[in-house]
């Protein structure tokens, strides 16, 4: 993929979001001083009480909404957003907030692109972040994340990192403990059978800062779990808190999902609800 000169984050608009709950982008409450979980999950307890859904039905809205006019950047935006909101959250409630810098695991996916967004509203809000962008190219696989990936550049407080071989993150796993969270942003909607590198020992990677002490936040999902049924790959992440987008899905609610998630936040993101339908 050819690279992409660095690009202002998009504009974000000021459609209310269903259930009057405010879109994490357009949110004063995320603004100021973090929330902890149990405030945070209160927040957004309306976006929580909805149905759940598969992870076919979450493409499907996604793509609806698209098709309706709401640009994937923008999704993005607020998907990101929402995260770091549940990371100083995370931090607020653990007490490890400047204990060290956050560590963003991303994806070359729009996984990652909300990782990458994350990235940038945590930085804004005086922490220290690394995102990491586990891939074999140099560039983020979607046109969002790549966008998002090259905004990170001017941003101060934040440092790229391209791990594109499992000795890369051997490298980063020297001294993982000094981390204050990870953000897992590998995969956002599970997978089949066994994870490929680099991924794999990035979630060999997360798996060890769990062991040492570090909490560990997954964005949608936790990488390699599936997301309908629950069902995890082999290795598969295991998540003090997940936050998931729009609605609840189904197998996060699974035995094995619950047990793998962690607590699950489900934040807003502005998908309508007539993109819910057929």
């Amino acid at each position: 993929m050819h690279a992409m000169t660095p690009a202002a984050p998009p504009p974000v608009s000021r459609r209310p979001a269903p259930d009057d709950v405010p879109l994490p982008a357009d949110d004063p409450a995320l603004r100021g001083e973090a929330l902890d979980l149990d405030e945070l999950a209160e927040h957004w307890r309306a976006t929580a009480s909805r149905h759940a859904m598969t992870a076919e039905e979450m493409r499907g809205a996604d793509r609806k909404a698209q098709l309706m006019g709401t640009p994937g950047r923008w999704l993005m935006e607020q998907a990101g957003t929402a995260t770091a909101a549940a990371v100083r959250a995370l931090l607020a409630t653990t007490g490890r907030a400047g204990r060290g810098p956050v560590l963003v695991l991303a994806g070359p996916g729009n996984n990652g692109g909300d990782g990458f967004v994350a990235a940038r509203h945590l930085a804004r809000h005086g922490l220290r972040v690394a995102v990491v962008l586990v891939s074999g190219e140099p560039q983020p696989g979607t046109p969002d994340a790549a966008r998002n990936w090259e905004a990170l550049g001017g941003v101060g407080g934040v440092e790229r990192i391209h791990a594109a071989q499992p000795r890369d993150l051997q490298m980063l796993g020297q001294g993982i403990e000094k981390a204050s969270v990870i953000v897992d942003a590998l995969l956002g909607t599970g997978v089949h059978g066994e994870l490929r590198e680099p991924v794999r020992s990035a979630v060999d990677l997360i798996r060890r800062a769990r062991a040492s002490g570090v909490p560990v936040l997954s964005v949608d999902t936790p990488t390699a779990v599936d997301l309908t049924s629950g069902d995890p790959s082999d290795p598969a992440v295991r998540a003090d808190v997940t936050i998931t987008f729009h609605r609840p899905k189904l197998g996060l609610q699974t035995r094995n999902g619950r047990a793998l998630a962690g607590r699950v936040l489900v934040a807003p993101i502005g998908i309508p609800a007539d993109a819910d339908r057929g």
